[in-house]
């Protein structure tokens, strides 16, 4: 029976015995019909409290759960670990740092009744417990970490985190440190979400040292002066939903010439970064582990002009790497010897593009298809080769084809041409659009003669991106002649 039908009830009781007791009470003379005289009227109001009083012991009786809503045996009801509760100043005027790490500690702490054999062996499963921020913002001394590795399914969110005038500059704020050498991961599927990580322009945002399946999900990281995130070791780390950035920026900050610091340092494999961006760093990413990839990163954390970089692959011979659907803005890509390096379906704004950089000249299974780069005439190559160090001579499936430019000089792997004129040879110059300066590895041409003739014609050379056509006469006839770079070698 619900509250309201027993308010209801108990109304409905006391008007029936006022009634019953009204008509069947002893009536004094002159007494109106219906009013209760005053002995008769105390007692059966006592009873009546008494009765209401019954009504609500059955009605909280009737709430609470029975045997069979309780949970299973051997299953812990949820853990949250609530901040303030350690003594944690949400105001962020004091320090915090221990009732955080406090906090953390206990979090750390496996429950007596959870099973084992959920995580990866070595790792303690938590059960999906939670260190609640509250909302609060916190100032820190020192960096955050748990004391103890080999844990994991647990979750730091709902706040913001300050580092103080004193904190160590090569900190950071958050660390899933190497905390246990000899474990082959110390931690697995820990994440941070809904959080504000201010370094104060001291050390970094949180790292992230050989861990399994860490979640960084809709963070704001900021003021850091090494790194906004670190990534070393371990596998599958994904940053999501996040914004990095050492000034509060939203683009042409006059300091723009002086950001430092490296908004997302990748030093592992296997890593995904999605839906990110980053509006204040010297290098928005730096890559320097295989197989990681890139999806729907906005770039504008120093222009290039300046000397930033969007994105910095720096794994000569063994890349490995996917950016895709992403936003370079004003900031290039950078690729050191790239070896299996995909870019598709991104856009690049003010003269940025796609540098390979020759460290050891070499270059195979490199895709750039699809993209759109919008400059200022300045004559920047959508796609460049940076020979500086040596040139490329290990070059092997390569293909750049399909990108489209505004106010920047295409380049390609295959292109096309026709020509026409009257004479027996025609020289087709392809050098203002294919990439390498003498690498054409596929020809293929057809000869039509606008007169009655039909002369005999024949594939002359092949140099230096020209290719000539001769006819054995002199003939008016159109020439039309495709190229391709991208053939293996």
């Amino acid at each position: 029976m619900t509250r309201k039908s027993l308010v209801f009830c108990s109304l409905f009781l006391e008007v029936v015995c006022f009634i019953v007791i009204g008509v069947h009470g002893e009536k004094k003379q002159n007494e109106p019909i219906g009013k209760i005289s005053g002995g008769n009227y105390h007692e059966t109001m006592h009873k009546l409290q008494s009765f209401r009083k019954s009504l609500t012991r059955q009605d909280a009786i009737a709430s609470t759960p029975s045997s069979s809503s309780q949970p299973p045996e051997g299953l812990n009801n949820p853990r949250v670990f609530h901040v303030t509760s350690y003594g944690a100043d949400p105001t962020g005027n004091s320090d915090s740092t221990d009732a955080l790490l406090a906090a953390m500690a206990d979090a750390a702490m496996p429950s007596n009744g959870l099973k084992e054999g959920h995580l990866l062996e070595g790792i303690k499963d938590l059960g999906g417990a939670q260190i609640n921020l509250e909302g609060g913002t916190y100032m820190i001394s020192r960096s955050l970490g748990f004391p103890v590795a080999g844990v994991g399914n647990l979750m730091i969110h709902g706040g913001t985190i300050k580092a103080s005038d004193d904190f160590p500059n090569n900190g950071y704020i958050i660390e899933l440190s190497n905390i246990s050498p000899s474990a082959a991961y110390n931690f697995e599927y820990i994440t941070f979400k809904d959080l504000l990580l201010d370094s104060n322009y001291r050390g970094g945002g949180i790292s992230v040292i050989n861990s399994l399946r860490t979640n960084i999900d809709n963070c704001y990281i900021t003021h850091f002066t090494t790194d906004g995130i670190l990534v070393q070791s371990g596998h599958e780390t994904y940053i999501r939903n996040t914004f990095l950035g050492q000034h509060i920026t939203a683009g042409g900050d006059k300091n723009e010439k002086d950001f430092s610091g490296t908004a997302i340092n990748l030093q592992g494999n296997d890593n995904a970064v999605t839906d990110v961006v980053i509006f204040s760093a010297n290098i928005g990413i730096m890559v320097t582990g295989q197989a990681n990839t890139f999806s729907g990163v906005h770039c504008y954390n120093k222009a290039t002009g300046f000397g930033g970089t969007g994105i910095y692959l720096k794994l000569p011979g063994l890349t490995q790497t996917r950016i895709v659907n992403s936003y370079m803005d004003y900031t290039s890509i950078v690729a050191e010897d790239p070896v299996q390096l995909h870019i598709s379906s991104s856009f690049f704004l003010g003269d940025a593009n796609i540098v390979l950089k020759s460290m050891k000249g070499v270059l195979d299974g490199v895709t750039i298809v699809d993209n759109m780069f919008s400059g200022s005439d300045n004559g920047v190559e959508i796609v460049h080769l940076d020979k500086t160090n040596s040139p490329f001579q290990q070059i092997k499936q390569v293909f750049v084809d399909r990108n489209i430019a505004k106010g920047m000089n295409l380049k390609a792997t295959v292109a096309k041409k026709s020509m026409q004129g009257n004479g027996t040879l025609w020289n087709v110059d392809f050098n203002n659009i294919l990439l390498f300066p003498n690498f054409i590895q596929n020809v293929q041409y057809s000869l039509s003669s606008i007169g009655s003739s039909f002369p005999n014609h024949v594939l002359r050379t092949v140099s230096d991106n020209h290719v000539v056509i001769e006819a054995n006469e002199v003939v008016s006839a159109n020439v039309f002649v495709a190229v391709d770079q991208s053939v293996s070698s």
